[in-house]
């Protein structure tokens, strides 16, 4: 059991499947004594984490908000202090392409609910939580960032890309400044995981193409990103700060 996890509070946005679930689960199992999960439109999967948590003997809350909209996004905040006034661990998970569009058919309204559920809901979710972490002088944040950061993402993901890119930027910037009030701030980078991210977005041509290209051979999966999120939980990684890890079986080497 991760002793930097066991009896702590913890939110985790997008938590109803793929990343989000994986790592509330293993959240749980590592003593957590509380998960918030965060959700939006798939509250039956969200219910399911909740009790698989429960059957594990940590507590659950569910919390809907659409992080894509502004309100969305102060919903979620209002609703904290109720749930959860002292957050320990913040993963900031919740995220998605919304459409696959290039630059030609791209609208104004899709660009800001892009940027506001993949970067704005990050910044803001973390500036809620941050004050109670300073006062107790520990806390942890992780960011889920993605490969499309580093290569500019498939077909009609530029603006997906853009948003990634910017909350692996809001990780670096939020780590100097907070790591001096013993909150830690990391990221973590998939690159393509089998999961209904993938599912609803990509062609099985696309994967097929991505895992001739990965030298591991295979997709990634929500329980091996979860993995990589414990370490930067532990003591192991207590100098690590301000990082973004990338976790793509060497699809992209830095």
């Amino acid at each position: 059991m991760n002793s930097a996890i066991q009896g702590k509070v913890a939110l985790v946005t997008g938590a109803s499947r793929g990343i989000g679930a994986a790592t509330a689960k293993m959240l749980a199992r590592n003593g957590a004594s509380k998960v918030v999960l965060h959700y939006n439109g798939y509250k039956q999967g969200a219910e399911e984490v909740a009790a698989d948590l429960k059957g594990i003997g940590c507590a659950a809350a569910l919390v809907q908000a659409n992080l894509g909209t502004d309100a969305g996004i102060r919903a979620l905040i209002t609703a904290l202090p109720s749930i959860a006034p002292e957050v320990d661990i913040l993963i900031n998970n919740a995220g998605h392409l919304v459409k696959r569009a290039k630059l030609a058919e791209f609208t104004i309204e899709t660009f800001d609910e892009v940027m506001n559920l993949n970067a704005k809901a990050v910044y803001f979710i973390s500036q809620a939580v941050v004050p109670a972490m300073a006062k107790k002088k520990i806390g942890h944040i992780i960011n889920l960032s993605s490969i499309a950061a580093r290569n500019g993402g498939g077909p009609g993901a530029t603006i997906y890309a853009a948003s990634k890119a910017a909350v692996a930027c809001m990780t670096k910037g939020m780590a100097k400044e907070l790591a001096p009030l013993g909150i830690r701030v990391n990221a973590v980078s998939p690159g393509t995981v089998d999961n209904y991210f993938h599912e609803k977005y990509s062609t099985q041509q696309m994967l097929d193409s991505v895992v001739a290209m990965t030298p591991a051979g295979k997709l990634g999966s929500n329980e091996e990103i979860a993995d990589c999120v414990e370490f930067l939980l532990s003591d192991k990684a207590a100098y690590i700060i301000g990082q973004t890890i990338e976790i793509n079986g060497g699809m992209f080497m830095v």
